[in-house]
């Protein structure tokens, strides 16, 4: 094919995959698996201590991975379990809330950057090498999303989880949680930065498909009508007897 043809231009720019353009449904991850990815990272350096505390953000807090990696120390009053996200979606402020125990794990953060003389001034999920002279000289340059990607597949494949795991998974998953604990809907639109009630209902549509079989499972089938009656466990061990 000549170098002139146009049709070369358009070979150069490859051919997308069969996937492009395709929306995957949010899979959201069990406590075991979670409690898996925490437990998948490194726990030789502070790296370790940094990825575990970024999880907890994402999966306690609810937050984007954008608003997790825009935060800065100044952005956490532990004390009282808030975090102010400042570069929401739509570059919208508001402040979410974390429970004691991802706060414990995130202060198990902080002493490390207080350890590895970390300025607060840098953000609050910065690389830790001292590779500045790779750099321009810079050193505790912010994370990356696609490192987070990253990392969570890598962890996800170190424990073993089937599931298509991504930051975002751990925001559908904390959506979840908050579903099957009963907390009002208006509470879960304010945490998340929601516009609308109706945009929450919508997500937890998608993400807690499993309240929905759970709920019809516990209906009772009317003794009036015909159907296949299945015994109750109970009832097959008296009648057995």
């Amino acid at each position: 094919m000549p170098l002139t043809d146009p049709a070369w231009a358009k070979a150069r720019k490859g051919v997308p995959p069969a996937n492009a353009g395709q929306l995957f449904p949010p899979q959201v991850l069990t406590s075991d698996e979670v409690a898996a990815l925490i437990r998948a990272c490194s726990t030789r350096g502070p790296s370790g201590v940094r990825n575990r505390a970024l999880l907890v953000v994402l999966w306690r807090a609810g937050l984007r991975i954008s608003e997790a990696l825009a935060l800065f120390p100044r952005d956490l009053d532990l004390a009282h379990g808030l975090i102010r996200v400042r570069r929401g979606k739509g570059g919208k402020f508001r402040t979410a809330a974390i429970d004691p125990g991802g706060v414990a794990v995130i202060e198990l953060w902080l002493a490390e950057r207080r350890r590895l003389v970390i300025p607060t001034s840098k953000p609050l999920f910065c690389t830790i090498a001292r590779d500045g002279h790779l750099h321009g000289g810079e050193v505790f340059r912010p994370l990356k999303p696609v490192y987070a990607r990253n990392l969570v597949k890598r962890l996800a494949k170190k424990a073993g989880i089937e599931k298509r795991v991504h930051p975002h998974g751990l925001r559908h998953t904390h959506a979840f949680e908050l579903a099957m604990e009963g907390t009002p809907v208006h509470l879960i639109q304010t945490q998340l930065g929601h516009n609308s009630l109706a945009t929450t209902g919508r997500y937890l549509a998608h993400v807690a498909p499993a309240a929905l079989a759970a709920a019809l499972a516990q209906r009772a089938w009317p003794d009036e009508v015909p159907g296949a009656h299945r015994p109750d466990p109970v009832e097959q061990l008296v009648a057995a007897a």
